[in-house]
């Protein structure tokens, strides 16, 4: 018997996460709980319904007042996918004015794995600071699939989710020689 491990999917704005369903499906079969938390241009891009239907769980995307209790459980890995431009570098940067971005920099403080896979288009990848954002996030334990991972070859094609998930068993697999640590949902209210 196969048990569940609680998966964090944080999608930002690119074409990948309008078909963020597949991605979850195959989570599934893989034996994920996931818990999809959007960026907040990428909650208008999503089928919110469709991903909650397949999860089972609510699509979070803002910050929870202090108030509030926390509808996230602790979790395993953290999944990026896709990691828009905007979100690397704001990432890199400590910035924290979103859910999704508290949640990938206290998941950095906390050891948990993280797997990312870049979408954003070559003249943005250009950018002088972008590739150093990528090396500053891999230094400390990112690991990212190639960069093309996704893209389908042709238009009929589907996108390639599978290198992330060997990635993510890969990434788990090497995570200090055990199991990964978990963390609780990021809290914008601690310090």
């Amino acid at each position: 018997m196969t048990t569940s491990r609680t998966l964090y999917l944080v999608t930002c704005a690119a074409p990948p996460c309008r078909r963020i369903t597949e991605l979850v499906d195959l989570l599934h079969a893989d034996a994920w709980d996931v818990h999809v938390i959007a960026t907040p241009t990428a909650l208008t891009w999503l089928s919110v319904s469709e991903a909650e239907e397949r999860t089972g769980h609510p699509v979070l995307h803002k910050q929870r007042h202090p108030d509030e209790p926390s509808v996230l459980p602790l979790t395993d890995a953290i999944l990026v996918a896709p990691a828009t431009f905007n979100t690397i570098n704001k990432w890199a940067n400590g910035i924290n004015d979103s859910l999704a971005l508290g949640i990938l920099n206290e998941a950095l403080g906390a050891g948990i794995p993280i797997v990312a896979t870049v979408y954003a288009k070559a003249v943005l990848t250009a950018h002088p600071a972008f590739d150093t954002h990528l090396r500053l996030l891999r230094g400390a334990g990112v690991r990212f699939t190639d960069a093309e991972a996704l893209r389908p070859t042709n238009p009929d094609e589907r996108f390639r989710w599978s290198s992330i998930i060997d990635l993510l068993r890969t990434s788990l697999a090497d995570h200090d020689g055990g199991p990964p640590t978990a963390t609780q949902e990021a809290d914008p209210n601690r310090g």
